[in-house]
């Protein structure tokens, strides 16, 4: 990997994990057009730590409340707002873990990392994006989640292992459709990225451990500080913009993308 390459896809995880843009398929399109060569297992284990530590510390007073009163309510200290809130993040993990182990282990997983998938996911989730942030209600805070609510954004989740879905685009599209406002959208949506980040990162790391690439520890280190500062600015800047702008500008860099890749497949 030389340098663009390092900054680049450094960038591109930390940029697009968190907006509903797919940052999966924004990691496998450069090299599938610009022939560049595989990252490894090493760098991309390193961007997702990056991440994962940017929404850790960016959400670190309410992942304080959500761990402190869950721990409670297991000893009988009764239940609050925050401890059902951890429930609902953790129970509404499990489709997409369910999910991703079947892909994994059929292979279906890396047969899905092409330009022609990439193309149809990117037009079709973008659109019906564009359709449940014109039509949904926005009207409910994420106070409003019950555990029936996010188990359905929960298992749209899992539509996201489909590269050019985009994880956090699905579950903000589910979500606005049963009237959640978008910061209330974006904010549980963003929650629920962790164990999702940290479960793939465990299976990344798992992989790397298996094999016998040398790593290099510099480069390592570089993608995840970049992801790291890049995907912090971008969920503070989201979330400090999305109920003025709204979520269109992104369907239409979606749909723009998606047409763009239809003519070159």
């Amino acid at each position: 990997m030389d340098f663009i390459q390092i900054v680049a896809l450094s960038l591109i995880q930390g940029l697009t994990e968190f907006l509903p843009v797919s940052s999966s398929a924004h990691l496998i399109l450069p090299a599938q057009l610009f022939d560049w060569p595989d990252q490894g297992l090493a760098f991309d284990v390193a961007v997702h730590l990056g991440t994962l530590t940017a929404v850790i510390i960016y959400f670190r007073k309410d992942l304080t409340l959500l761990i402190r009163d869950w721990v409670l309510s297991l000893a009988g200290k009764g239940v609050t707002q925050h401890s059902r809130m951890a429930w609902y993040v953790g129970l509404a993990t499990i489709p997409a873990v369910i999910f991703g182990l079947l892909l994994k282990k059929t292979g279906l997983d890396e047969a899905m990392r092409s330009v022609s998938v990439i193309t149809a996911t990117t037009l079709i989730f973008g659109a019906l994006l564009g359709v449940a942030d014109h039509f949904g209600k926005r009207v409910w805070p994420v106070e409003k989640m019950t555990l029936g609510r996010a188990m359905v954004i929960g298992c749209s989740q899992m539509l996201s292992l489909v590269p050019g879905t985009s994880r956090s685009g699905i579950t903000m599209t589910a979500a606005l459709m049963m009237g959640f406002n978008r910061e209330a959208a974006a904010r549980f949506s963003f929650l629920l990225s962790i164990p999702v980040i940290m479960g793939a990162g465990l299976l990344l790391t798992l992989d790397l451990v298996k094999s016998p690439v040398p790593v290099d520890w510099g480069i390592l280190a570089s993608g995840a500080l970049l992801s790291g500062i890049s995907a912090m600015l971008c969920i503070h800047l989201f979330l400090g913009v999305i109920n003025r702008m709204g979520l269109m500008p992104f369907v239409v860099y979606r749909l723009a993308l998606g047409l763009v890749l239809l003519f070159m497949v």
